[in-house]
């Protein structure tokens, strides 16, 4: 490397094309290897061109969450799901059962979303969403969409690790699974089925909110973590996980084009299955079944490049978080248990996503001590305040928990309390209707702690969002 000319070699650069000047940074992040007869032989890090045109261009992945991304997220924030009222989720099963129509429904969905936002906007939020009042689950209808995927009602139980969590919690009280969607051949991407959700949402806000509004996806390796091995996909239309998880990216890239060009900015990925790789009961139950092949270790890795592969191609100013929760069924129903301190470092540092929307209500997801591992440009939201049931947190002790989170942070990045505020943010620790059916709490009870977050948002971060 001695005794290269940088600025040479910025010159040669510039020989190949010139960048549009948002690139530059990226572009000169070059350094001289050696000289050979005059000529400098270089090590170009990130090259990432711009596309013309009013986009912002495409980052590289390793560098996409670069720049610390603030509003969004926002100081006070919520997951998505809200409580359905009455009158739509009778509608919903009267359509199940045929006594309606789905224009019916649907003019009843229009109605319920507009007084969601209302209420949200009311409250004081920034990050509104639609309630996911149009899906039966949170997890909506991305991958029933794609051709190759499909959905099935009570299925074979023998397809499932009967150790996760989730499929442990339904065997163990006497049920099934009731629905599930398997792969059945070559994975494609055939359209939307989140933008016409988005179109409405967005055509219901001032035009100067809309790169505030949020919706949630389902997690890239839903279909995948929940069955055996050998059983998430035909072995004769995909040879490996590799070719797999390959075609679901690229679905995801589309997904993630076609809401952006559709004016969306805020994206939270929901992800259960990242929290059972803290479960001593689920890593325990995966050691020893003789059909894995790989380490759960090796798996979250092989997870975490999946997901990176997923969001690679969106553009800089879209935001991305992901939600991790230990479940959050009917009756406020949990299924797992353990702290982050078995995936921090891997899901802080690795992971290229811009928020983390951590659950942190009860005991059962450990201490702050892993923010020590956040870098510095990534958020963290503080799901600080329980969604499942309607007793209030009281508002000094939530305070003191998150300057506690805040020195955590700090000691990681060796910052003061205050500058690792700055990315931080606080909500409850989930929806509060990730099944449409909602948690054991009212909606006065939700309303309640909705303002709870905002103002403990307010007497952290007066006057911010």
């Amino acid at each position: 490397m001695r005794g290269a000319d940088p600025s040479k070699c910025r010159r040669l650069l510039f020989h190949i094309g010139t960048p549009h000047p948002t690139s530059l940074p990226v572009l000169l992040n070059i350094r001289p290897i050696v000289c050979l007869k005059g000529y400098h032989v270089l090590q170009i890090l990130l090259l990432p061109f711009a596309i013309c045109g009013p986009r912002i261009p495409v980052q590289s992945t390793l560098t996409m969450a670069s720049n610390l991304h603030r509003d969004p997220p926002f100081r006070a924030e919520h997951l998505g799901s809200l409580l359905r009222p009455d009158n739509l989720l009778q509608t919903r099963a009267d359509l199940d059962n045929g006594k309606t129509q789905q224009e019916q429904l649907t003019s009843i969905e229009d109605t319920s979303v507009k007084d969601i936002v209302d209420t949200q906007v009311k409250l004081g939020f920034h990050p509104i969403s639609d309630g996911e009042y149009r899906r039966h689950m949170f997890w909506g209808t991305f991958f029933p969409g794609l051709e190759g995927f499909k959905e099935i009602k009570n299925p074979d139980v023998d397809i499932f690790r009967m150790y996760m969590p989730d499929i442990a919690a339904f065997t163990e009280s006497g049920h099934k699974p009731g629905e599930s969607v398997i792969c059945t051949g070559k994975i494609k991407h055939v359209g939307s089925t989140y933008v016409d959700q988005w179109n409405y949402l967005k055509s219901i806000v001032p035009k100067e909110r809309v790169h505030e509004c949020k919706i949630t996806l389902a997690a890239p390796e839903w279909y995948h973590m929940r069955y055996k091995e050998g059983r998430a996909y035909p072995k004769d239309v995909y040879p490996s996980d590799k070719e797999y998880f390959a075609d679901i990216a690229n679905a995801y890239q589309t997904e993630l084009q076609i809401l952006y060009d559709n004016g969306l900015r805020n994206v939270q990925i929901d992800d259960p299955n990242l929290a059972y790789f803290c479960s001593e009961k689920m890593l325990e139950g995966w050691k020893k079944d003789p059909l894995n092949t790989k380490t759960t270790d090796q798996t979250l890795d092989e997870y975490i490049d999946f997901y990176n592969d997923c969001i690679s191609k969106r553009p800089a100013d879209m935001h991305v978080g992901v939600h991790i929760c230990r479940g959050n069924f009917v009756n406020s129903r949990h299924f797992s248990e353990g702290g982050y301190d078995r995936v921090a470092k891997k899901l802080f540092q690795d992971m290229h996503v811009n928020t983390y929307y951590l659950e942190y209500d009860t005991p059962r997801a450990g201490g702050f001590e892993p923010l020590k591992s956040l870098p510095k440009n990534k958020n963290v939201i503080l799901g600080v305040i329980t969604s499942k049931f309607p007793e209030m947190e009281d508002m000094e002790e939530m305070k003191k928990r998150v300057h506690e989170a805040a020195d955590f942070v700090a000691e990681g990045n060796n910052q003061t309390r205050q500058e690792a505020l700055q990315r931080l943010g606080v909500s409850p620790q989930c929806g509060f209707a990730s099944h449409s059916a909602g948690n054991s709490v009212k909606k006065h009870d939700m309303v309640n702690k909705l303002t709870l977050v905002r103002e403990l948002a307010d007497s952290i971060w007066p006057g911010e969002p």
